[in-house]
């Protein structure tokens, strides 16, 4: 089917997402597109840490979208209800070496603008952790850091392009770039569309999108992170994200609580060439395994609830790759790292300010951006499943349907009714924290999978009788 926009957004990850909504708040045709569903690609599987960017390098596009996002993403996920929790970050010195580094990393947060980083003595580091490893020789508190949920984000950002009048079109991979007579012609693998202006926002894609739009400059090669998810009754043993001195190459391994209930361990940094490469490894566990033995020996004696491995979309180049090229009306955002999350709203805005002055009219609307409310589906927010005056007026929310992670049939029947339905239990997960527990799915998969089914053929036939 071929259609016409303003401007087609490719890839609706963190950052896609994001520019979509910036963009809905104008009187603009907008389609947002992605292979698979918003958010399932290298977004959905970052260390889910709010960063302020006092580590970013100065004078970098980088530091400064950084520290500009995360006051902005701070804000909105108050706005809509994206869990977040300030916990704040100690950056652990483990050596000599290390302890002499920690004022060269207070100078760079100073200049990058963030000046409420502090020294913390050996014995304060314990009063705060005292679960830590032993032979730690001092930190730095970064009170800013917050661990936020990962997967809301980018699902509100959709939402309220969504809800705005964008067209998010999902499960349709963009395989073909062609220009001509000012009109940009997408090729999908659903058919295709035109678009005045081209967003590159593919993620691990992004070079590959960049070339086939006519351009050249940086090639992804996708850095693997692998990590370790302990059982919620970790959790009492940490109340810091607890982050290492970063090296050239990376942040290194951390240990961080998430907003689930969990604490989680990694990630690791090794480079690979296939973009599809997510298996976890013997090696990379082991490795995490034995930092988390030194790093905080009782963790290593709980339960693991699960292992990962994300993909970072890392290139040769030490900044994000934002490029606007007006005479074409294409805009490159590629090669965003794992800072994307937090830096994503303040990407946005600087898309929309790059595009406004390669020519792009934009009038804002009078009624602005959709109001949003998300599902919270954070520890610390209040649950379904703990509300009684809900569950009398909704029974739904009384019956639980994944017991690990106390998800009702109302919260699944809730997800298939919303402006962007799972279409499978990935999607579902990602929504509403069913299968993520102990058990992975393993007593409940059958169960939520039907529940899905179910609520799926319920949402189809209300909105058809509503077309009706």
């Amino acid at each position: 089917m071929s259609a016409e926009f303003d401007v087609a957004v490719i890839g609706a990850g963190d950052v896609g997402a994001a520019i979509a909504r910036e963009l809905s708040r104008y009187e603009l045709t907008i389609a947002l597109l992605d292979g698979g569903d918003v958010g399932a690609g290298t977004s959905k599987a970052n260390t889910a840490i709010l960063h302020t960017g006092f580590d970013a390098k100065p004078g970098t596009l980088e530091a400064g979208l950084v520290a500009r996002g995360h006051d902005l993403l701070e804000d909105y996920a108050l706005e809509v209800g994206i869990p977040l929790e300030r916990t704040g970050a100690l950056l652990i010195a483990w050596d000599g070496e290390q302890l002499e580094r920690l004022p060269a990393i207070r100078a760079n947060a100073s200049a990058n603008g963030y000046t409420h980083i502090a020294d913390i003595t050996p014995a304060e580091l314990y009063r705060r952790e005292p679960h830590l490893g032993a032979g730690a020789l001092g930190a730095l508190h970064i009170p800013d850091e917050f661990i936020i949920c990962p997967w809301t984000a980018p699902l509100a950002w959709a939402t309220q392009a969504r809800l705005s009048g964008a067209l998010v079109r999902r499960g349709e991979k963009v395989d073909g770039l062609q220009r001509g007579d000012g009109i940009w012609t997408l090729r999908t693998s659903r058919g295709s569309l035109r678009a005045r202006w081209v967003v590159n926002a593919a993620g691990l894609y992004s070079d590959e999108i960049h070339r086939l739009a006519g351009f050249d400059g940086f090639t992804i090669t996708p850095r693997r992170g692998e990590l370790i998810v302990f059982d919620k009754l970790s959790r009492p043993l940490l109340s810091h994200v607890l982050l290492p001195v970063p090296t050239a190459t990376t942040k290194g391994v951390l240990i961080a609580p998430t907003v689930f209930g969990n604490v989680m361990l990694g990630p690791t940094a090794e480079d690979v060439h296939d973009k599809r490469e997510r298996a976890c490894t013997a090696a990379g566990i082991n490795t995490l395994r034995e930092q988390g033995a030194r790093l905080m020996p009782d963790l290593l004696q709980n339960e693991v609830t699960a292992v990962y491995a994300g993909l970072r979309a890392a290139c040769e180049h030490a900044d994000y790759q934002l490029r606007v090229h007006a005479d074409a009306s294409y805009v490159c955002a590629g090669a965003i790292r794992s800072t994307g999350l937090s830096a994503a709203m303040a990407i946005a805005e600087w898309v929309r300010e790059g595009m406004r002055d390669g020519g792009l009219v934009m009038r804002e609307k009078r009624a602005g951006l959709a109001p949003l409310r998300m599902p919270n589906i954070g520890e610390a927010a209040p649950r379904p499943y703990r509300e009684s005056e809900l569950i009398e007026r909704d029974p739904a929310y009384g019956e639980v349907l994944c017991f690990c992670e106390r998800v009702t049939r109302g919260e699944v029947r809730d997800a298939a009714r919303s402006p962007l339905p799972p279409a499978d239990l990935d999607a579902l997960r990602r929504r509403t924290r069913v299968l993520m527990g102990r058990c992975q799915g393993f007593y409940c998969g059958a169960k939520v999978s039907r529940a899905l089914e179910v609520e799926s053929e319920a949402a189809a036939g209300a909105l058809g009788s509503r077309a009706l």
